[in-house]
């Protein structure tokens, strides 16, 4: 019987090679098939391949299993990992906001659950099985998000991940490549939630409203909105002062209210997502809920504020790299007080995630730079 306890497809990563279960990938740019020799030097002795290779015949005490596609044999270990576990399972989808919301649910709920969440943003074909592996016995909660770049993908995802509780985040024109519209790229995302119990999203977005409430109408739909009185939670007024978000809401009639250390609007609306969710799904009261978003802590990479030398305040958000995302930046940078004499500089990598041809995106850019 193989006592494995990790699934591999990055050589990089080998931590304990007896219990390791290395999956060769085959890539546009890259192909596992080459690292199988130096695994087994290090003490690998389980594969799953594609293809026999020559060296196979050297091996000793191995265990080697072909199959036709071995990202779909790593999703299904993953799939039937998953069914094992009873526990409240939430799934995470949307064009930006993913890794913010897990991490800042990681942060709400610790109190409560002992949580195995996706690392990073492993939210891919293999990022995803890779993190719902980690699920374990101690496990009573798990938070996993899925990206896709193209249709057919989130099926996969879905079956993996099995969410009890679904969150679409929001909608745009990140990741779109594979897409003919938006409208296509959005039905394929809510995919996702195809035997999900509850579904908490921005219910003042109407093409997310209203594909979701096409799709999926016999579900607990959680639309929270700034615009309709009547919506499950209500968004009466949002108002900024320093570097606090003060948020007023009617939840069952009620006046409540909840503040959070930042003021840009992609933080106030991911907020609003974790705060349906604490209310909704795990019964905590706006009070408590209110205590808890007060305490929430930047995402590494994700916007985080640094003292420099000179008087200078350094923003750093390598996260992710999409025109989204740099909007979301420039607005939180254009909200930040400077010194008198003082100026602001953008240091800008390439833009890979993008639909838009070049000199279409960097017009994009200059626009947005001459908005901020």
């Amino acid at each position: 019987e193989l006592n494995i306890s990790l699934l591999l497809t990055d050589s990089r990563s080998i931590k304990t090679p007896s219990e390791t279960l290395f999956f060769a990938i085959k890539s546009k740019t890259n192909d596992g098939h080459k690292f199988i020799e130096e695994l087994y030097k290090k003490g690998v002795r389980n594969f799953v391949v594609e293809q026999e290779l020559p060296i196979f015949s050297t091996f000793k005490g191995v265990n080697i299993i072909r199959v036709k596609n071995s990202i779909k044999a790593l999703q299904k270990i993953a799939s039937a990992h998953r069914k094992r576990f009873k526990v409240p399972v939430i799934g995470i989808t949307g064009s930006n906001g993913k890794t913010i919301v897990k991490e800042w649910l990681n942060q709400l709920l610790q109190p409560n659950y002992f949580i195995t969440r996706s690392p990073r943003s492993y939210n891919s074909q293999i990022g995803v099985p890779l993190s719902v592996w980690e699920l374990e016995q101690r496990t009573t909660l798990a938070i996993f998000e899925a990206g896709i770049s193209q249709p057919h993908e989130m099926e996969a995802l879905s079956e993996i991940i099995a969410p009890t509780i679904g969150i679409f985040t929001c909608i745009g024109d990140a990741h779109q490549e594979g897409f003919n519209s938006t409208t296509e790229k959005l039905n394929e995302k809510l995919k996702l939630f195809k035997d999900t119990k509850t579904i908490i999203y921005n219910a003042s977005q109407n093409n997310i409203k209203d594909a979701i409430e096409r799709l999926y109408p016999e579900r607990e739909l959680i639309g929270w909105s700034s615009q309709d009185t009547s919506a499950p939670l209500y968004i009466k007024e949002i108002s900024k002062s320093d570097n606090i978000a003060s948020v007023t809401y009617i939840y069952k009639g009620k006046e409540e209210n909840f503040k959070i250390p930042f003021i840009e609007d992609g933080s106030i609306e991911n907020a609003i997502h974790t705060l349906c969710t604490m209310l909704f799904c795990f019964n905590i009261t706006p009070q408590e809920a209110a205590k808890r978003l007060l305490g929430i802590e930047p995402v590494a990479m994700r916007l985080e504020v640094k003292e420099g030398k000179n008087n200078c305040t350094i923003i750093n958000d390598t996260y992710n790299s999409d025109i989204n995302s740099l909007e979301i930046a420039l607005d939180f940078l254009s909200r930040r007080s400077i010194l008198e004499g003082g100026t602001r500089r953008l240091i800008l990598s390439d833009i890979l995630q993008s639909s838009s041809n070049e000199v279409e995106l960097y017009s994009k850019i200059a626009k947005l730079l001459k908005e901020k």
